[in-house]
């Protein structure tokens, strides 16, 4: 999973937008974990919550929920605990992970949304893939290196906070029936004030005014948002994508950058996404400077003045993004560092917009 809300074009150009890192612990190490499972062979099934025997379903949703409560209460020792003994070794990412959720989350009303067991106890030991089919309508959860044994995946939700996220557990049935964590997955159900719902439906909006761009990223926003994990489909998970590819514009490459013309300078865009980094919802834009354009970068006025001709070529490509953004942010990268960037309200991006006090530097700070 990536790390902060962006799509690369080009090669990656099919990614979703990532979030910042603690909401996402892409921590799945279920290779390392075959001592902790137990000896029962059954055939691979998945059963899911309406499935599963009282007792079944009260053990899983006791266990997700204790974990979920040690994160609201920031005992992450106790989450340790409660982790698997490979993951436990190396829990650096989940600790932070947990850390950074427990604001967000110390005062919400905890449900569950959905769990599922995962039964892979009869599967060959490294399989590349195991595919697990659960429930009507289908919902299919992928998981690839899996060791023999059972698993489970809950998604919970955290509500009547300002900011709900939805949490997803990898659990690890262990030889003396005891549930424990072996992945931890997050990411927020509202962005910039809206839900996945709201995206998809905005998003059909915009493709029938023709504002395809707008379409395009509004998709991909509720996609995202929709999507608990990278790793379940759903037929509403493969509907919003199908909607996704096609209302991709047509001069977004999979294998090419976006070269924006301005002022007689070429400008070679490799991310256009989405962020709510500053609040609001603005565009994010990311381009590689070729030599002489980087020289300009350690000067500021000049920096100043050359991401907003980047940002002045895009809205002339694309005049219908004045509509769905509130701004746009700019950044000049360097391999992988950000050497200048720049983020302005659509209503401050003109022509002069350079005559105005710079409050970027070329440090990448906004």
């Amino acid at each position: 999973m990536a790390s902060h809300s962006s799509m690369t074009l080009g090669k990656a150009a099919n990614m979703l937008p990532r979030h910042s890192a603690w909401h996402t612990a892409c921590l799945l190490l279920l290779y390392s974990i075959c001592a902790v499972l137990p000896a029962t062979a059954w055939a691979a099934s998945c059963i899911t919550q309406s499935q599963m025997k009282a007792n079944e379903r009260d053990n899983l949703s006791t266990a997700a929920r204790a974990m979920v409560d040690e994160v609201q209460k920031g005992n992450v020792q106790a989450l340790r605990g409660s982790t698997i003994p490979s993951l436990a070794a190396d829990f650096g990412g989940i600790e932070s992970s947990a850390n950074g959720l427990k604001p967000l989350v110390q005062r919400a009303t905890i449900t569950i949304d959905s769990m599922y067991v995962l039964d892979a106890s009869t599967e060959t030991s490294g399989a590349v893939r195991t595919d697990f089919y659960c429930g009507t309508p289908l919902v299919v959860v992928n998981l690839t290196n899996l060791p023999p044994g059972r698993y489970a995946l809950t998604i919970l939700h955290a509500t009547g906070v300002a900011q709900p996220q939805q949490i997803s557990l990898i659990l690890v049935e262990t030889a003396d029936d005891h549930w424990m964590l072996g992945g931890f997955f997050s990411k927020p159900m509202v962005q910039a004030g809206h839900d996945g719902l709201w995206y998809w439906s905005a998003a059909r909006k915009y493709e029938q005014a023709n504002m395809k761009l707008d379409a395009w990223l509004y998709y991909r926003m509720a996609a995202d948002i929709l999507e608990p994990v990278d790793f379940i489909s759903s037929p509403n998970l493969e509907r919003i994508q199908h909607e996704v590819d096609s209302a991709r514009p047509d001069h977004f490459s999979d294998t090419e950058p976006l070269m924006l013309d301005a002022q007689g300078s070429a400008f070679k865009v490799t991310i256009i996404s989405t962020t709510t980094v500053f609040g609001s919802l603005d565009l994010e834009v990311h381009y590689a400077p070729d030599a002489a354009q980087a020289a300009l970068l350690h000067d500021p006025p000049n920096a100043r003045k050359q991401v907003t001709q980047v940002m002045t070529a895009l809205l002339a490509l694309h005049p219908e993004l004045h509509d769905a953004f509130h701004g746009i942010w700019v950044q000049a990268d360097q391999g992988s560092d950000s050497v200048f960037s720049l983020e302005l309200p659509m209503d401050q991006i003109t022509g002069n917009t350079m005559l105005l006090p710079a409050t970027a530097s070329n440090s990448g700070a906004r």
